[in-house]
């Protein structure tokens, strides 16, 4: 029996530019007895350029149920074993979530060998804070599912970090500053460390422009970085007073809008206390 089990290197790699491969995701994608990749063409590119020769094999969402039982046997068989995605680091929105979780489950040892992150590369030059950040992966394609999302993720004060394909790049847009609010900052960053990087900065409905008036806006894939909301110096108890006195006067819309405005607070979050205490008023009579 063999005491010796193998290791699980997470790799990442380039999101981009080859040159951003690191010294030691090099040694460990030399030496490792196979590489799971998401893609073995791509990868196999990836390494050719790096004067690599290693194993490869496909392990992506579609095979990935049949293929983690393989590599833990390999690994508990004391095989290294590197993970990589298409590009960045692996698990942040790509697959390989069911090969670490089982190989923790097995007791096997799993260790990062990190590197490049779309998330991380964006955050950096946003320009906007990063000591509380949400990253929220992929919206729903959805229309009706993204602008759900977008609802539930409207009061969080974190800085929000998504991906998104060019696509729906503008839909996104759109509904963020629909449902978020005109006023948060956002900076969508395209093709970074590519030939052709962009980075779009302002208020949303700049950054749509931007995005729209731009020719190469039609390529490459985005990474959205945008500003969380404002924290609010205003209780429950308070909002639900002031606009108690507005709904004597107003409708539920119009008394929303006016105490976010003069409070501060978020439109949908008056617009829904609003709503529920005209409805409970109703239900007294």
């Amino acid at each position: 029996m063999n005491l010796q089990t193998g290791t699980l290197f997470i790799v990442a790699t380039p999101i981009g530019n080859a040159d951003d491969i690191s010294v030691r995701a090099c040694a460990v994608l030399s030496a490792v007895a196979v590489v799971a990749a998401e893609d073995t063409r791509h990868t196999g590119r990836l390494l050719d350029r790096l004067g690599i020769k290693a194993k490869l094999l496909s392990c992506h969402e579609h095979n990935e149920a049949e293929r983690v039982p393989q590599l833990i046997a390999r690994l508990q068989a004391g095989e290294d074993i590197a993970l990589v995605s298409d590009a960045g680091t692996p698990l942040i929105s790509d697959p390989g979530f069911r090969l670490v979780s089982a190989a923790v489950n097995e007791g096997l040892i799993v260790s990062p060998v990190p590197g490049c992150s779309a998330a991380m590369a964006a955050l950096s030059i946003a320009g906007l804070p990063t000591d509380a950040v949400l990253f929220a992966g992929f919206l729903p394609s959805s229309e009706v599912r993204r602008r759900v999302r977008l609802q539930e993720l409207s009061i969080r004060t974190e800085t929000l970090v998504f991906y998104e394909s060019v696509h729906r790049i503008a839909a996104t847009l759109t509904a963020i500053a629909d449902i978020l609010g005109t006023d948060r900052r956002v900076v969508a960053a395209r093709e970074l460390t590519k030939l052709h990087e962009t980075v779009y900065r302002g208020l949303v409905e700049d950054v749509l422009v931007q995005v729209n008036a731009d020719v190469g806006g039609s390529k490459g894939e985005f990474t959205l970085v945008v500003g969380g909301a404002t924290e609010s110096l205003v209780t429950d108890v308070e909002l639900d007073k002031f606009l108690q006195v507005l709904l004597t006067y107003l409708g539920v819309k119009q008394a929303a809008e006016v105490a976010a405005k003069l409070l501060g607070v978020k439109k949908n979050a008056a617009y829904k206390r609003a709503l529920h205490l005209r409805e409970s008023a109703d239900n007294q009579y």
